[in-house]
């Protein structure tokens, strides 16, 4: 069993910065990707950024120049830096493993952004 727990959300100024990470446990060895989704009121969830197991990164358009994912192959976590925030970026982001053929999700962490 996989499981992920997210930290760092939290309340910044638009042109902020938070930086999120997620703590991956189990056997995540043989992963696909790990990755970020959000998903803001309203709206369904979206790809933010993953990373494949053999290291090309995937950003979705909104977090390219702002946003960089990487990984901590020795602590098992996907860091997720987010630079100069929007207050469209406010959403709870959700960390996301994706193994052999299933898929796992953490529990959350909120993102507000005020302007």
């Amino acid at each position: 069993q996989v499981q992920l727990v997210e930290s760092g959300g939290g309340l910044v100024q638009a042109g902020g910065s938070l930086r999120l990470s997620c703590a991956a446990s189990g056997s995540i060895l043989r992963f696909n990707y790990m990755g970020w989704y959000r998903q803001a009121p309203g709206k369904q969830r979206e790809l933010v950024a993953r990373i494949f197991s053999g290291g090309y990164l995937d950003y979705a358009d909104s977090a390219k120049g702002r946003f960089t994912i990487s990984r901590d192959n020795a602590k098992n976590t996907v860091n997720l830096q987010m630079n100069n925030l929007k207050p469209e970026d406010t959403a709870v982001y959700y960390c996301h493993v994706w193994i052999m053929s299933s898929g796992y999700w953490g529990q959350g962490t909120q993102v507000t952004v005020s302007s």
